[in-house]
């Protein structure tokens, strides 16, 4: 991707960004209230992920468990750590709402590879290394083909496994792809895709 390329994403993210925070800013607070008495814990939190460079950074989310969410642990469709209002927020990705902060202030963009655990993007290799020249997203290409990505891992019987060998290596490939043919127009329809898909 281009400089020139990479300003217009990084306008077009702040443009629609702020707005999306003035509109949804006082939805997100009730959200974040109702998630704090669903898990007894504050509604908003927050984890270490791997951005641009293979730099850690602090993503934000609205709380979804009962229990302290483990980036070690795998989370699977109906995982009993996740509350009913977890549910309802993971289902319509509510939880994700927090992170048009982190586009404002650079660490994310609204499209692109979805930001990793440790342990992932940073180990990136030869060209695959591609993907940490680019901001994270909050949706983009590979969140789309596995939205269902709970649902599948639960059918696996080791389903670390499966995402570490199958998931893992595909969305590699198709953020490649994304990055390499990257168009605003693209990214339009990647988030329009997740509005209405």
């Amino acid at each position: 991707m281009h400089r020139r390329q990479k300003w217009m994403k990084r306008l077009f993210d702040l443009f629609f960004s702020f707005i999306g925070l003035v509109l949804l800013c006082v939805p997100m607070i009730i959200l974040i209230v109702l998630a704090t008495i669903s898990t007894g814990k504050f509604g908003l939190f927050s984890q270490i992920r791997i951005g641009l460079g293979g730099n850690p950074f602090t993503m934000y989310k609205i709380r979804s468990m009962l229990m302290s969410d483990d980036i070690n642990v795998i989370t699977l469709k109906n995982d009993v750590r996740i509350t009913g209002f977890g549910q309802f927020l993971r289902h319509y990705n509510l939880d994700e709402l927090p992170q048009l902060y982190n586009v404002i202030i650079g660490d994310m963009s609204l499209v692109g590879p979805r930001p990793d655990v440790p342990g992932y993007a940073d180990t990136l290799t030869g060209d695959d290394r591609i993907l940490l020249e680019l901001r994270p997203g909050i949706t983009g290409p590979a969140t789309l083909k596995y939205k269902n990505e709970e649902s599948l891992l639960m059918e696996q019987k080791d389903p670390r496994r499966y995402n570490d060998e199958v998931i893992w290596k595909d969305k590699v490939d198709i953020n490649r792809k994304y990055i390499e043919n990257w168009s605003l127009i693209g990214d339009i329809r990647i988030i329009l895709k997740t509005f209405f898909n």
